[in-house]
């Protein structure tokens, strides 16, 4: 989680909302795709951490399917984001804060708990929680 942290504090660090994502591989312990958000950088709105993440690592190992490997995100991802995971079969999704209000794991859609969802990743939340939820804090009162 401290490599998805490193990347959420380079996003507040561009103006973006301060959310950061790594994969893994599990049986190497090694990050095969890190990403923060460039929404604004990239003037696209589904410049999300975790999808630049996904499409990262699926680019370099050649494959839609990203099946064993682990998402790192400092924030619950959003319906997109979820559906994405789903999409790319990924073992295990951690995340930091939770999102009541554009969540859509555990809060929001519940994408993983639709029937129609084909791929259910195991979830683990709150994982370095108190830090990713500051991180957004501090962002979003600067705004203000």
């Amino acid at each position: 989680m401290q490599a998805a942290l490193a990347e959420a504090r380079a996003a507040a660090a561009r103006g973006e909302v301060p959310v950061g994502a790594v994969i893994i591989d599990p049986v190497t312990g090694k990050i095969l795709a890190a990403a923060s958000n460039r929404t604004e950088t990239d003037h696209d709105p589904t410049a999300h951490a975790e999808i630049l993440a996904i499409r990262a690592a699926a680019r370099m190992l050649a494959t839609p399917r990203l099946t064993g490997l682990d998402l790192w995100v400092t924030l619950e991802p959003c319906a997109m984001c979820a559906q994405a995971i789903a999409f790319a079969r990924i073992r295990r999704l951690y995340y930091g804060a939770a999102d009541p209000k554009g969540g859509g794991v555990e809060h929001g859609a519940r994408v993983f708990s639709h029937p129609t969802c084909h791929h259910r990743p195991e979830v683990f939340g709150g994982i370095a929680e108190t830090e990713a939820s500051r991180l957004l804090k501090i962002f979003f009162k600067s705004l203000r």
